[in-house]
């Protein structure tokens, strides 16, 4: 969506001006929209939305509901998403024009429905009606035979061990246009085939399937490198940042079962560099387990359960602990039936267990428990015994070929026993995550004076704006820029101060202006910016970020200095 018309909306629905109580609502959104991600700013956008169905106030009901989908979203906590998602639709249901001249909103709420729905996969605290409900609506506006609904209903099939009708729903899938904007990511569409494919033991099909996300991806005896994969990116080969390593990963298991050993070991080295650090990639470390255990690599797979464990105590949801564990336990017992039984494994403490040095074969113990609990957890709630099935199965397979020599590229045994090279800094060109010091940086780079507060923001002062960096979000990926004019108006000037946001809003990209009353009789006219930088951001790229924030915002706080 083209970022001005994002801004020109904000202007509409933070600052409506019609009576007090909508004036109260309208600061309490701008104010909880500002807060730091967490649990308080949570609660306060559903007091807000709460407030606002009570006082019949629908527009800022849904606009507050969107800011806490969005949120749950964030923090990776899907679930949460699936109750303020129903009570939008419940508020459009009363209100059925509120999104006619808004058809971008409309698509964004399809979206969330989708992702509502995928919640039910991952977790049991989501009941089967609701999701099913959310997906029937969404099949009502959309069509049976759309993208995502279709996608939708295979998965919830094969969910529930319902493989006939998961495979009809797979037909119409396939057949769908792949650029349906409710979708998922389109290029993990083929990852996401090819792992219910090769659930379905057919892994020639699921390989099959894997194709359009590996293109650009080096055969066995031609190691990809960086530059390649940029190279392949930028000719469009792949149109998303998790390929080819997240289609890597899912072919680990197709690979082995068809023979081709090497090229499944090249890629289980090439995607696991990548996986081991990030937090997003957990669901798939359970397929890096699993092919250690069958491929033969037990001392890897132990060493690769060592360093991902602690991560089995805040999984992104309960599908990908339940497999972890599964795979972990597997792996142990493999091992034990090696001989490994009785080496021993640090499990770090979480809430009531003691941090403890544990056996193999006791780990696997407590793996296969909690794997076959979170099982029963899904089958209570879904009235089969598909998922207990499923982890039975995995917990009795055996190895599938012996090992052949790993690639040395992956420096994996080399680190635990040497101290790693402190990184350099990263080129003007090359992308880095982004951090503290490399937004220090950049601001050090434009030779002006700035303060760092202790909460690590970043404060400097240019002609009448008052400029805030901080890095917000989860994994603190989010680089928000909050102005602030040094002039303030009387409290009684409110909704001319309100028309003046309006006004910049509709007619600038940035930045987004709202009022905030501090409580001391004066209003402060504000205005910020996020850029979402999960991906990382260049140095070169940061710097333009920064000039840009600090151009627009000084233009603003003259623009409010100016006022009469």
């Amino acid at each position: 969506m083209p970022a001005r018309r994002r801004r020109r909306r904000t202007g509409r629905r933070d600052a409506p001006v019609t009576t007090a109580r909508d004036r109260g609502l309208a600061a309490a959104l701008a104010d909880a929209r500002d807060r730091p991600d967490g649990a308080e700013r949570c609660a306060e956008l559903e007091r807000i939305a709460s407030r606002a169905d009570a006082t019949g106030d629908p527009r800022t009901a849904l606009s507050a509901r969107f800011a806490l989908v969005e949120a749950y979203l964030h923090r990776g906590e899907r679930w949460r998403a699936v109750e303020p998602v129903r009570r939008i639709r419940a508020t459009l249901a009363r209100h059925p024009g509120l999104l006619d001249a808004r058809p971008d909103e409309l698509t964004r709420l399809r979206r969330h429905q989708r992702q509502a729905v995928e919640a039910s996969f991952g977790t049991p605290r989501v009941g089967l009606d609701q999701a099913r409900s959310l997906l029937d609506a969404l099949a009502a506006e959309l069509g049976e035979d759309a993208a995502p609904v279709a996608e939708l209903r295979c998965r919830l099939a094969d969910h529930l061990g319902d493989e006939p009708a998961a495979r009809r729903a797979y037909e119409r899938w396939s057949a769908a246009d792949a650029a349906d904007p409710v979708g998922g990511c389109a290029g993990c569409a083929p990852a996401r085939r090819a792992d219910l494919l090769a659930g379905w033991g057919e892994p020639d099909a699921a390989l099959a399937a894997l194709a359009p996300a590996l293109t650009g991806w080096a055969e066995p005896q031609a190691p990809p490198t960086r530059r390649g994969e940029r190279q392949a990116a930028a000719a469009g080969t792949t149109a998303c940042t998790d390929q080819p390593e997240r289609a890597l990963a899912v072919g680990l298991l197709p690979w082995l079962r068809t023979g081709a050993v090497t090229r499944a070991a090249r890629a289980h080295v090439h995607a696991y560099r990548r996986h081991r650090g990030e937090r997003a990639a957990f669901p798939l470390l359970a397929a890096h387990l699993r092919f250690c255990a069958l491929g033969g690599y037990l001392h890897r797979g132990l060493e690769i359960l060592t360093e991902q464990l602690p991560e089995l105590d805040r999984p992104a949801d309960d599908l990908s602990a339940m497999e972890f564990a599964a795979a972990g336990a597997l792996l142990c017992g493999l091992a034990a039936e090696a001989g490994l039984g009785g080496r021993r494994i640090h499990r770090p403490g979480h809430g009531s267990r003691p941090a403890a040095e544990v056996d193999v074969a006791t780990l696997g113990t407590q793996l296969q428990a909690l794997a076959t609990a979170l099982a029963g957890s899904f089958d209570a709630r879904n009235g089969t015994g598909h998922q207990s099935g499923r982890i039975a199965s995995w917990l009795a397979e055996r190895p599938l070929a012996a090992p052949v020599p790993l690639a040395a590229e992956s420096g994996f045994d080399e680190e635990p026993d040497a101290e790693p090279a402190e990184p350099g800094p990263p080129g003007p060109e090359e992308p880095a995550p982004l951090d503290a010091a490399l937004l220090a940086a950049a601001l050090d780079a434009r030779g002006e004076p700035y303060t760092l507060e202790p909460d690590g923001t970043l404060v400097g002062r240019w002609g009448e704006a008052a400029i805030q960096f901080r890095l917000l979000g989860r994994h603190r990926d989010v680089l928000h820029a909050r102005v602030v004019a040094q002039r303030r108006l009387a409290a009684g000037r409110r909704a001319e101060a309100y028309a003046f946001c309006n006004a910049w809003n509709h007619d600038r990209l940035l930045p987004a202006a709202y009022v905030h009353e501090p409580g001391d009789g004066t209003l402060v006219l504000a205005a910020g910016v996020s850029t979402d930088l999960s991906c990382g951001v260049a140095p070169a790229q940061l710097a333009v970020l920064v000039a840009a924030a600090v151009r627009t915002g000084s233009a603003y706080a003259e623009a409010v200095a100016a006022l009469p």
